[in-house]
């Protein structure tokens, strides 16, 4: 299942930011009033012109109560400097604000879609790439990150600029503010051609680097395989490949932005040369409607709104990344999961009875068909095994009744209560499972081991179920016993190990359902006889679903089912199922060889 795509992205940004109101507030009204402090040198300048031609402004005259020239310079002086020390503090302030903004939103937002992601069906995972899913939880975040930090406050102080020097420049002159401000439509008209030419390219670089991690993560998880078959030239050629994709997006991308900046300074250069010329020629025709110091301030704050929107290109850049990544981000976010809990959930604290597959049928969303109206049921306390050959289904009643999937049609009922009522915490804290596919977490054995019961497991209990799993002899020959470091996924135990590792593991949450999916595939047979002497000591006052290849592995349980074309084939115990001389018979006789 692929991301839903918001339509409005970064207003789901902007509604994200609700949470954090008090501090977008302060943070927004200290720019603006930054952005005042930073548009008065104009007017110091002017004033400071006007005084020294002998014309102090009224205001200042009328203030100080005095025309006395000197009086005026030192008042306007110690404005500056008063005005520059405003300016210096609220910057600090609101770079503070939108620094602390910018860093909690990163951190919540990754939290919030990680936790997103973490609840999701594995369906979603099995459609969507690794490196993908990091690159949006890594990558797109911290773009957002970048424009709340850097890009936000610069929107603000646009509109501050606009706003407030569009009416200071009225108030002098609205002719010539016309006139200095007709490059402005221009610009703008350029920005959404600009934006619109960008967008897509933009969506193509965030898609790009999502590749790129996808390659990277699976070939650095796939090291061993790459030099077992010498493939590392091919992968790098790969690699390349996949780089030059990125790198050409990004430059397809900077040839709309690189020349859209120069474009802007020549229009506002031939603006500003307008307004400075016509200017000029009116102080020397009649300096009562335009003084000196009128013209100096023109001259300056008009640069001051020009010169400015030479970032809107730059600004323009950073919102269409940002909008690339809110896309991804909140389209993840967004997409509803396929796995819904009800809203009034059934209690399931414990296992009494049993677990039932009624008319269960399930296909996997590419249409392979799996189960076709399977009835199974399995008595608390009874050893069932699961035979059948490769792609009957096996792995998947497992998964279906972990509720990683729902059943097309049918149910799944514990104690009489339909699995899809009840909390999936709950039902799931009722099986423990032990996968073919083992993975461990980078840390210690003990903290794998206790994955998952750190709250309430003592050492000595990990011990005990280390013993049971045949693993604790093995661990207690390493240097740091316990505490040794098993690596990336495991990357420093044998395949055997590190399935002994799960079993103890699984051993340990004493759920009271225990599945052993294929539990011995990757041990060797002195340690399988090992754990097959203990199956039943495993598997005591539980209910057992054990899946295997391996068929000596299940010829002691209570009954034992063979699984062919979507629903149950053979039913019986070891013996019975001999003597039928069905599939179980057939699969036997291939194994024989091996049961010692």
């Amino acid at each position: 299942m692929q991301n839903i795509e918001p339509k409005h992205p970064m207003r789901r940004l902007f509604l994200y930011l609700r949470s954090y109101q008090r501090t977008v507030i302060l943070s927004m009204l200290t720019v603006v009033v930054h952005k005042v402090f930073d548009l008065m040198p104009p007017f110091l300048v002017g004033w400071m012109v006007n005084i020294a031609n002998k014309d102090t402004p009224d205001w200042i005259v009328q203030l100080l109560g005095t025309s006395e020239t000197t009086t005026a310079v030192v008042f306007v002086s110690i404005l500056i400097v008063v005005i520059f020390g405003l300016e210096s503090l609220t910057q600090w302030i609101y770079k503070i604000g939108f620094l602390r903004l910018a860093q909690q939103v990163q951190h919540d937002l990754r939290l919030d879609a990680y936790q997103q992601l973490q609840v999701r069906e594995v369906a979603y995972f099995e459609s969507n790439r690794t490196g993908n899913l990091m690159a949006m939880l890594n990558d797109d975040i911290n773009q957002l990150e970048r424009f709340l930090n850097s890009s936000l406050d610069e929107i603000i102080q646009l509109i501050v600029l606009f706003l407030f020097a569009g009416a200071a420049l009225v108030g002098v002159s609205w002719q010539l503010t016309v006139i200095g401000l007709v490059p402005i439509p221009i610009i703008y008209l350029g920005s959404l051609y600009y934006q619109k030419q960008v967008s897509p390219l933009y969506r193509r670089v965030r898609e790009a680097v999502g590749h790129l991690s996808n390659r990277l993560e699976n070939n650095i998880a796939g090291i061993l395989v790459i030099k077992s078959f010498n493939a590392e030239a091919y992968e790098t050629e790969r690699v390349r490949a996949t780089s030059e994709a990125y790198r050409k997006a990004n430059f397809d991308a900077i040839e709309y932005s690189a020349p859209f900046i120069p474009l802007i300074r020549m229009a506002i250069a031939l603006g500003l040369a307008a307004v400075m010329g016509m200017g000029a020629m009116q102080v020397i025709s009649d300096p009562s409607v335009l003084n000196v110091g009128e013209l100096t301030f023109f001259g300056m704050m008009i640069q001051r709104v020009l010169w400015p929107i030479t970032r809107m290109g730059s600004v323009l850049d950073e919102y269409e990344r940002a909008r690339a990544s809110a896309r991804r981000v909140f389209g993840l976010m967004d997409t509803p999961n396929e796995i819904q809990e009800v809203n009034q959930p059934l209690p399931l604290d414990q296992f009494s009875s049993a677990v039932k597959f009624e008319a269960v049928s399930f296909t996997y969303t590419d249409g392979h068909l799996i189960f076709n109206g399977l009835n199974l049921e399995i008595l608390r306390g009874q050893r069932v095994g699961i035979a059948g050959t490769t792609g009957s289904g096996k792995s998947t009643l497992v998964k279906l009744l972990l509720r990683l999937y729902d059943v097309n049609d049918g149910k799944i009922t514990i104690d009489g209560n339909d699995i899809r009522n009840v909390r999936l915490t709950e039902l799931r804290r009722l099986v423990a499972l032990v996968s073919q596919e083992v993975y461990l977490f980078h840390g210690t054995i003990y903290e794998n081991v206790a994955y998952g019961c750190n709250e309430h497991a003592t050492r000595e209990q990990v011990i005990a179920a280390c013993e049971q799993a045949q693993l604790h002899d093995f661990i207690m020959k390493l240097p740091n016993a316990y505490d040794t470091i098993v690596g990336e996924r495991g990357i420093k135990l044998s395949g055997g190990q590190r399935q002994r590792l799960s079993i103890a593991r699984a051993i340990l949450k004493d759920a009271p359902i225990l599945v052993l999916d294929e539990a011995t595939s990757a041990v060797d047979t002195e340690t399988e006889r090992a754990i097959q002497q203990n199956i039943y000591q495993l598997t005591a006052d539980k209910t057992a679903i054990i899946i295997a290849h391996r068929l000596s592995t299940i010829r002691h349980c209570d009954k034992i089912i063979v699984l062919k074309e979507g629903n149950i084939h053979e039913s019986g115990t070891h013996d019975a199922l001999l003597a039928q001389k069905g599939i179980y018979a057939d699969l036997w006789a291939v194994q024989i060889g091996e049961v010692s």
